[in-house]
């Protein structure tokens, strides 16, 4: 049912790089409906995680706070429920609210965290779901979400509702799943190889789900409440293992590494970074070679062009219910992978920029479609879509992100730049991991500084030398911009600072 207020559709990814589209540049990836959904909207070119890991930059997202502040600061911490959400400020507004696919909040794989009750818990939707909060029991409101169909892990290794949905088509894919997650190493792996068709692959699950709840809101089921929905997808995350054409969509040997690909020996010398290359190999930071890269970047691609594909099925399902002239439509992802930057693989306590940069475009009816070079950090979501809904300013918690209205308004005015820098929290606390970074970007530089390495860091100019093989730090003539960059760092350390408790007047 269309209403007078208008909805949103939030379409996020897990580990998408900003430059795995062909609208951001990249000339051999085929991403169709990405590139016609970029025409039509606000294609922000510096858009920037607040996290480079899932879960403290998925919470920055629905909370409007840094990591530090809302809690999550690394994965595997469970996002409080006493903090205050963006879709919670909806349904108090009347929206109807929920959430198809990945969500990542809470998460619990035996035997790291085995006894919490989770509802994301791996270990309760395969195994053993006796007081577990899955399936039947699973809570609901879920973080603000009246509803969800959850998909929870990786590549081939997955489970949730998605999990029920695949057994009730193909009953032995979902035991073949259920056999992959007794080794762990499957979900960890660069590639896990399976079975499973184009139509019953994860995107698919997503896409199906997600266009089902717009049919049901069209149909009216829903009143005449407006609806936040968040469609997930849990690629390109690697495991990778593309389904069907799109496994030999790209030739692997046509692949291109990127230009720093070699400066892994140079890493090693790396006062910081030196110690922490294969730490965890699974995760982050994987020292990898020319051939499982080129590999690595041949499925990434491949998973991505069939990611495209369902994408389009639901921005189709939104034009033809009629949903395009009062919806409010965003993709993004969570942050980005290093793809054979430096020579490695995944994420991790590093200054690699493949990591913190991600896609967002921002679809918004009577918006001229327009590309963007403002900065924009993933704080500034919540406190801006409520600004575009217009919800009083009094009815919102402390969010510390910045309103791009303005930009999103007058996306091509240089004169309208609310945003000078990015500040990127970075703090590891798992497996062998116990460490802190910070990074700041601004338009023309990037600082990386690390915990208990005084008077060290990384400073590169982004415009220059983009894949960062010369750091500045210690060349004479940088250390007037140097000490500038650091002031900088401190400053917007200090503005994100939490505030709470709050001082109550009189006391």
């Amino acid at each position: 049912m269309v209403t007078d207020k208008k909805n949103v559709l939030f379409i996020i990814s897990d580990q998408h790089r900003y430059d795995h589209m062909g609208c951001s540049g990249n000339s051999v990836i085929q991403t169709p409906y990405l590139d016609k959904f970029s025409q039509e909207g606000i294609h922000f070119s510096e858009a920037f995680c607040n996290s480079p890991m899932c879960m403290p930059s998925r919470a920055s997202l629905l909370t409007g706070l840094y990591p530090n502040v809302h809690g999550v600061r690394s994965n595997g911490m469970i996002l409080s429920e006493k903090i205050p959400t963006l879709t919670e400020i909806l349904v108090k507004e009347g929206y109807q609210t929920a959430a198809i696919g990945k969500l990542h909040h809470q998460y619990n794989v035996a035997p790291w965290f085995a006894g919490f009750p989770s509802a994301e818990s791996f270990n309760g939707w395969v195994f053993d779901p006796i007081g577990m909060p899955v399936r039947e029991n699973f809570p609901l409101p879920y973080y603000g979400y009246q509803e969800v169909e959850t998909c929870l892990g990786h590549g081939a290794t997955l489970c949730g509702h998605y999990l029920d949905w695949l057994e009730n088509r193909a009953p032995h894919l979902a035991e073949n799943m259920r056999e992959r997650w007794k080794d762990m190493g499957n979900f960890f792996s660069v590639f896990t190889d399976h079975e499973i068709p184009v139509e019953l692959y994860s995107s698919a699950y997503v896409a199906e789900r997600t266009i089902a709840f717009l049919e049901r809101h069209a149909n009216g089921e829903y009143g005449d409440k407006p609806f936040y929905l968040h469609c997930g997808f849990p690629d390109p995350h690697q495991p990778v293992w593309p389904p069907g054409k799109y496994r030999t969509m790209y030739k692997q040997k046509d692949m291109e590494l990127p230009p720093n690909f070699h400066n892994i020996e140079n890493l090693r010398d790396h006062r910081y970074l030196g110690q922490y290359i294969n730490v965890m190999p699974g995760a982050m930071l994987r020292e990898s070679t020319e051939k499982e890269t080129k590999k690595f970047i041949a499925y990434t691609y491949g998973i991505l062009s069939l990611m495209d594909y369902h994408i389009g099925e639901i921005l189709n399902a939104v034009n033809r219910l009629g949903y395009h002239h009062n919806t409010i439509t965003i993709y993004t992802s969570d942050h980005g992978d290093l793809m054979g930057e430096h020579g490695m693989l995944f994420k991790g306590p590093s200054h690699g920029m493949g990591v913190f940069h991600i896609p967002m475009i921002w679809r918004i009816p009577d918006l001229q479609p327009a590309k963007t070079n403002a900065l924009i950090a993933q704080v500034d979501y919540p406190i801006t879509i409520l600004n575009l809904l217009g919800i009083n300013r009094r009815k919102r918690p402390d969010m510390q992100g910045i309103d791009m209205t303005a930009v999103l308004e007058n996306p091509t005015d240089p004169s309208i730049d609310p945003r000078n820098s990015v500040l990127i929290e970075n703090d590891e606390e798992v497996g062998r991991l116990y460490v802190r970074l910070r990074h700041l970007i601004t338009k023309d530089h990037k600082l990386t500084m690390y915990e208990g390495h005084p008077g060290y860091g990384d400073l590169f100019n982004r415009k220059k030398d983009p894949w960062e093989l010369h750091n500045l730090w210690n060349e004479e003539k940088y250390k007037e911009l140097r000490f500038q960059m650091v002031t900088q760092l401190l400053q917007e350390c200090l503005k994100a600072q939490s505030r709470l408790p709050k001082r109550l007047a009189g006391t």
